[in-house]
């Protein structure tokens, strides 16, 4: 499981700005402006230089987490979004979904005894 840290390490502040401000400006955002509430794996990240980043970016009323290929220095970044994110029944593993394990069920179960339900999501956790 990805561990997901709310600090971004120093050596990786100004690739995670470019990435933030890149998504910001691509279709991708959809009009909303982001910004980065957690990164997963910040020493993974760090160990490999920051050229691959994984973040959760929050904007509007939506969260996602999103990989990052970013290479090139402060003057002249080249982003791109990462095709490889692990994926767990074809959809890409995030914080934003439920944990496997027993609450991956509970809102079936819940929404069973309930008219509805309230979710609260924070910053991509549950």
């Amino acid at each position: 499981m990805p561990q997901v840290s709310e600090t971004i390490p120093e050596s990786l502040q100004q690739k995670v700005e470019a990435a933030v401000s890149w998504f910001n400006s691509s279709e991708e955002a959809g009009g909303e402006t982001f910004e980065v509430t957690g990164i997963l794996d910040a020493e993974q990240s760090v160990a490999h230089g920051g050229d691959e980043l994984r973040l959760i970016l929050c904007g509007g009323d939506r969260c996602e987490q999103r990989a990052f290929h970013v290479s090139g220095s402060a003057d002249l970044w080249e982003i791109r979004l990462a095709d490889d994110l692990p994926t767990q029944q074809g959809k890409p593993q995030a914080e934003l979904d439920p944990p496997p394990g027993p609450r991956l069920r509970w809102l079936d179960t819940t929404l069973e005894k309930h008219t509805f339900v309230i979710l609260l999501f924070y910053r991509g956790f549950w």
